[in-house]
């Protein structure tokens, strides 16, 4: 164990050190990855901007500037060129034509979710549909059983589990899906949430089986657990070690970005519509103090583990998510002669060949990226919440887990779509003054328009929905990047992980919108790649679990138990 921990530092050391040195490139050229050439554009022409400002702005945010090019320039860029490969400069390189390829260019890693997606929905004979009811019992605590082993309840779990996706992904992420592919966006989305319906079920049935109890109760578990010991099984140790350590180092990269300072700058962005005082473009703005703020308050939950976590998730996920849903739902009502219109757009846009977005490919693109932003399906990370239920049965937590999807995706951020799409913000010609929301990512403050469009009061409500919803997450991620940084280092190193958490918490209220959402995409879905492969490489034992835990089911052997 001691040598796996000399190792983890020295792979840790070795990544920092080449991205000090500039080992890696700091730019790319626009026929290697337009996604990135474009986001260069965007960063000189605010360069140049910057040079314009007074000294008077110059004076007063002058460092947040500096740490906001220092981060864009050697972390994001750098790992832009490593992890998001664009399979677009392939095909270019062999002659085909730009035309079918989106402008946002065509990462691997997003087409590597889809058909992982597909590839296990067909591997499990569709139980993403089969499964459904019974999932819904499990969850309502039919079938538990308190002395079972674990620290949670499958509700517990379940919440723990979706206040790391339910969050400012539905909120801000939707409307940076419409504003950059149009309505078409929201179809791939869907698709992409019901496919990754069993995509979740697979990894947390494994995330269960693989699990580890300490002698005080506590669970550890996750991918990094299955990812060694189930390819150890299949005499394929060193693959197992290797994708098992990469995908740690993804997930604490991933709490870093996605599951915290995304949540933090998307959150903060839509208080500043409010709150001038907060607001980044205000000239006596102090965005900075809501990120201390944030990081104490955080601080106080994290430290009390899963327990407290998983204590404070089921109250406030299932009311914030009552709260947002029945909003959406009243704003959708209202304007009810428009909702076939939208549903219409949805769809014509889905199979777009507009240029403005990239085409259907490019749409596609856009959809696929932000339904996994949000849902997480195939990244692993949810593994690690489930795998603490209580329960004997691994196939059982699985089961509970691909309701996950189901709620983040197909019910939450269809919902914000539907707002976003029958108020028309998106819309740069319609709405010229949010075009600026949709060029600079700021999602949070779309969607609040559009809310405050038909609501004129809803902002504030949505304001602390925003603030719930962001804190929900970090705290969530907070223990999937610690249980994977103790995997790695040990328990004792747990505070320094922490430490290291809550200044991103901070930094998110410092750095742009943009560059927190390519570091967060980076991270979040490049743990795809080790995490799909070993699931896919473990998909026969669970195909086999399943059967025989549903051959049960409907014998009646597994039946729920009377209280």
């Amino acid at each position: 164990m001691q040598r796996s921990h000399t190792v983890c530092w020295i792979l840790v050391l070795a990544i920092t050190a080449c991205f000090s040195l500039g080992a890696f490139p700091s730019s790319v050229s626009a026929e290697e990855t337009p996604a990135a050439a474009t986001d260069q554009k965007d960063a000189a022409e605010k360069d140049a901007a910057d040079t314009a400002k007074s000294d008077t702005e110059d004076e007063r945010d002058g460092w947040m500037d500096r740490v906001d090019k220092w981060f864009g320039a050697k972390v994001v860029a750098p790992l832009a060129a490593v992890l998001f490969f664009d399979l677009g400069a392939v095909a270019r390189f062999f002659g085909l034509g730009t035309e079918e390829l989106p402008s946002t260019g065509l990462p691997f890693v997003v087409i590597w979710l889809l058909c992982g997606a597909i590839f296990f929905t067909i591997r499990m004979k569709f139980i993403n549909i089969r499964a459904f009811g019974h999932a819904i019992r499990l969850t309502k605590g039919d079938y538990d059983d308190h002395n079972e082993p674990g620290e949670v309840s499958h509700f517990q779990a379940l919440a723990s589990a979706l206040s790391a996706t339910v969050g400012l992904g539905n909120i801000a992420g939707v409307a940076i899906a419409v504003g950059q592919g149009g309505p078409g966006a929201v179809f791939w989305l869907i698709v992409a949430g019901l496919l990754g319906m069993t995509s979740k079920f697979t990894e947390c049935t494994l995330g269960q089986m693989y699990r580890k109890v300490g002698a005080d109760g506590s669970v550890s578990g996750g991918a990094m657990h299955y990812l060694k010991d189930g390819l150890a099984e299949l005499r394929m140790p060193v693959l197992g070690k290797v994708l098992a350590v990469m995908f740690a180092i993804l997930c604490i990269g991933g709490s870093f970005g996605g599951g915290n300072a995304f949540q933090v700058n998307q959150s903060l962005r839509a208080i500043g519509q409010q709150v001038s005082w907060l607001d980044h473009e205000s000239p006596d703005g102090v965005p900075w103090v809501y990120g201390i703020v944030m990081a104490v308050l955080v601080g106080i939950v994290i430290i009390g583990g899963i327990r407290r976590i998983a204590a404070t998730a089921e109250k406030i996920v299932p009311a914030m998510c009552g709260v947002y849903v029945l909003t959406c739902l009243y704003i959708i009502v209202a304007h009810w002669n428009h909702i076939g219109w939208a549903f219409g757009e949805i769809f014509r846009g889905a199979f777009t060949h507009d240029a403005a977005y990239g085409g259907a490919l490019g749409v596609m693109v856009i959809g696929i990226k932000r339904a996994a932003f949000s849902n997480e399906a195939g990244v692993g990370s949810a593994a690690i919440a489930h795998s603490a239920a209580k329960t004997k049965e691994p196939v059982s937590e699985g089961i509970v887990a691909l309701l996950e999807p189901f709620i983040d995706t197909v019910v939450v951020c269809t919902m914000t779509a539907l707002v976003i799409v029958i108020t028309g913000v998106y819309d740069k010609e319609a709405f010229p003054d949010y075009a600026v929301l949709v060029e600079r990512n700021n999602g949070a403050a779309l969607t609040m328009h559009a809310f405050g469009s038909v609501i004129w009061w809803f902002p504030y409500v949505l304001c602390v929905a925003v603030v719930m919803f962001a804190f929900s997450t970090l705290i969530s991620w907070s223990y999937y990047g610690e249980r994977c940084w103790t995997w790695m280092f040990g328990p004792r190193s747990s505070l320094a992980y922490k430490i290291l958490f809550l200044s991103f918490t901070v930094l998110g209220s410092i750095v742009t919108a943009t560059n927190i959402l390519e570091f967060s995409d980076l991270m979040i879905l490049s743990m795809a790649v080790p995490n799909i492969l070993g699931v896919a490489l473990l998909s026969g034992k669970v195909r086999r679990a399943l059967d025989d835990y549903w051959r049960r089911v409907k014998s009646g052997e597994i039946a729920p138990i009377k209280k």
